[in-house]
């Protein structure tokens, strides 16, 4: 008997660290500066009805915004995670027709994301590593100045879903919560372009954008 109390006794106090380390059910939330840099290639031309070149290539222009972040951990290293934010992006020419012709103005972005992400728990420095899936909203855009001249009276660029990669690492700044982070993901998703001129479909191409999303900012996990 006073084995086993002893035995008891001596387990209390590792029982107790474990109780203090299981973090699973907290929440992380992350206030970020973000850098969205998208491609934006065109990859086909479907419709072109004004006789664009068969060259014609574009690219998306980049962009700095501030982002949320809202992490849950299911378990110690096992989080979900999504991220709130829109970006705002032109889309202009940089071959087949003079350098910087715009063709998309002020295309309002909302990237809907979730991820499952693994932590590695290294001490000071806790690197993850992530994969999920993203929902690319285009809230507005309109015609580029370069399309005017041609009668276009709309664009619109189409919803697509996607997948996403992520890798990242926070750094707690003592036992209070606090922290700072940093964090890469890159897209793989695609849209279609059209311009319309009138009720009439003057063009479509299909476009990679497939941008790199870096973020970096400040933690608190409760």
């Amino acid at each position: 008997m006073l084995g086993s109390a002893m035995a008891m006794l001596a387990a209390s106090p590792a029982m107790a660290q474990d109780g203090e380390s299981d973090r699973a059910g907290d929440i992380q939330i992350k206030l970020l500066a973000t850098a969205v840099l998208p491609d934006g290639k065109i990859t086909d031309i479907n419709v072109n009805l004004p006789g664009l070149p068969a060259t014609l290539q574009t690219k998306a222009n980049d962009n700095v915004v501030p982002t949320i972040a809202v992490e849950w951990f299911v378990t110690d290293n096992v989080s979900i995670e999504t991220i709130a934010g829109t970006t705002q992006h032109d889309v202009d020419t940089v071959a087949g027709l003079p350098a910087g012709a715009e063709l998309v103005s002020d295309a309002l972005l909302l990237p809907a994301t979730v991820t499952a992400k693994y932590h590695f728990d290294l001490g000071g420095v806790q690197p993850y590593v992530g994969a999920g899936g993203a929902y690319f909203m285009w809230l507005s855009d309109k015609p580029g100045a370069a399309t005017l001249p041609l009668g276009v009276t709309d664009t619109d660029l189409s919803d697509e879903f996607g997948l996403v990669l992520q890798a990242g690492f926070d750094i707690p700044l003592g036992d209070d919560g606090f922290g700072i982070t940093f964090d890469a993901k890159r897209y793989f998703i695609d849209t279609t372009a059209r311009w319309r001129v009138g009720n009439t479909l003057a063009i479509e191409t299909e476009h990679k954008l497939d941008p790199w999303v870096l973020s970096a900012g400040v933690s608190y996990r409760f």
